[in-house]
């Protein structure tokens, strides 16, 4: 087994989650400068390891608001000002931008202090962070595996304890999947919970949110929360800072689509949850996979029909000098696709337009849902790597990563949080979702979750890290 690979030290950031962190500075414990040089030493120590930065701010201003002065980083399909935007891509210039996203001022405005860009696969079209433009990005707990995608650079940095929290934004589970490769708390958010890039609004169906992996769920709770004041969109989850007495009905997925298998790993991490829940009182059932082999067939076809679009539209979408010519073979396969469907092409925007309500109707006699996030552990580096056969890689892609997907067409939320360890030393995580703007009820059973696994939780053992 490879080593694990970590920089917690005896710094200004220790141990020390966001809001520990975010304590710290502003009772004077430390500086914000001396958080930030911290960070910035540890991701020196993590370049060549991880490999899970982009590109580093020159001299990161110190941020002020709510989270002031904690260090972070934002994915690399997000604009900052004075750095580049690839997407992790080769068909995308170096330009540094000269204005922040519309998520990215957001962002700043909450205080944070950003380092850099982080890494993720060619325009997040694939579970892994493995391209021909950067190389792997390595998982800090099994240098030898995969920290998930899209958002691996972001977990890989948090995992590793570089910064205590990192943007990552999620299309078709790339907050959730990374999370539990990496042993972290990660939420998407309903739609609409945060600001979207206004680009992807104009989409027919819209099924990015933006978001962050953190070590804690009060990190998460505090973070959804204060954003709320930013966007405020829907109903405010509220500032949340524990599990709530109220016991729910849950439904318990264990296997996946179409009888698709679930490795006998990740199926012990689901029932641990389970048990602990239903110890706690909470009324549990088994169901079936709740959405059928259509829903499976429309999203391909919506994720082609992106590949597609980033094909032919690349210039006016993401960058003047975009070059179709260095597209990796993956995005060209998937794109290709779209010739094969394209008459079938408006019946299946039809009915994943329609599937937000299908899903609701699965919650009536549900509070919540818990199913795997993954059918099986992080698999090695090159499993899903650029150098894999397209069409394998696809059929490797859709045998892994068949959980997540349903929450970006309905726009619900669902959060993943860290329950075990395979036998290869990588994390598996368990999803826990609702329906839409239940994010309050996903964040209380996370801390209920949290509280119950403290005993097993260390740095070198299963769960979350411990907050000092």
């Amino acid at each position: 087994m490879a080593d694990a690979f970590k920089t917690y030290r005896d710094d200004a950031l220790g141990t020390l989650d966001a809001i520990g962190v975010a304590e710290a500075i502003s009772t004077g414990k430390i500086s914000a400068e001396e958080a930030r040089d911290a960070a910035m030493e540890r991701s020196a120590q993590a370049r060549a390891p991880l490999n899970a930065v982009a590109s580093l701010a020159d001299s990161p201003a110190i941020g002020t608001g709510v989270f002031g002065g904690v260090p972070t980083f934002v994915k690399d399909n997000e604009d900052v000002v004075g750095l580049p935007t690839s997407h992790g891509s080769r068909a995308t210039s170096r330009t540094p931008k000269t204005a922040p996203s519309a998520f990215v001022s957001h962002f700043e405005q909450l205080g944070f202090t950003v380092l850099g860009k982080s890494t993720l696969p060619e325009f997040g079209l694939t579970a892994t962070c493995e391209t021909l433009a950067f190389g792997p990005t390595r998982n800090p707990w099994n240098l030898d595996h995969s920290t998930g995608g899209s958002s691996g650079g972001a977990a890989a940095l948090v995992a590793a304890g570089v910064v205590p929290i990192a943007h990552a934004n999620d299309g078709g589970g790339s907050i959730r999947i990374p999370a539990s490769c990496c042993g972290l708390v990660g939420l998407k958010p309903s739609r609409g919970r945060l600001v979207a890039r206004p680009e992807l609004e104009k989409l027919p169906v819209q099924i990015t949110a933006q978001g962050v992996v953190t070590r804690s769920v009060r990190d998460s709770a505090r973070f959804y929360g204060e954003a709320d004041r930013i966007h405020g969109e829907l109903p405010p989850i509220g500032d949340i800072t524990g599990p709530s007495a109220k016991r729910l009905r849950i439904a318990v997925v264990e296997d996946g689509m179409d009888g698709l298998p679930v490795d006998p790993q990740v199926r012990e991490a689901v029932n641990r949850t389970v048990d602990l829940l239903a110890h706690a009182g909470h009324q549990i059932e088994y169901v079936p996979f709740p959405f059928d082999l259509q829903f499976g067939k429309d999203f391909l076809r919506y994720w082609a029909a992106l590949a597609f679009a980033i094909q032919v539209g690349g210039k006016s979408a993401f960058d003047p000098e975009f070059d179709k010519t260095k597209l990796e073979p993956f995005a060209n396969n998937l794109a290709g696709l779209v010739k094969g469907f394209a008459v079938r092409l408006p019946a299946t925007l039809r009915r994943l337009k329609q599937f937000p309500e299908v899903y609701e109707t699965k919650f009536v006699d549900y509070d919540a849902m818990i199913s795997p996030v993954l059918s099986h552990p992080p698999p090695p580096i090159g499993y899903l790597g650029p150098d894999v056969d397209p069409h394998d890689h696809m059929v490797r892609l859709l045998r892994y990563a068949s959980f997540t997907a349903v929450q970006n067409v309905s726009g619900a939320p669902a959060i993943s949080l860290p329950m075990s360890v395979s036998r290869e030393g990588v994390p598996i995580g368990v999803q826990i979702s609702g329906p839409f703007a239940s994010e309050a009820t996903l964040i209380e059973l996370a801390y209920e979750i949290e509280e119950a696994t403290a005993d097993s939780r260390s740095l070198d053992s299963a769960g979350w890290l411990p907050v000092n």
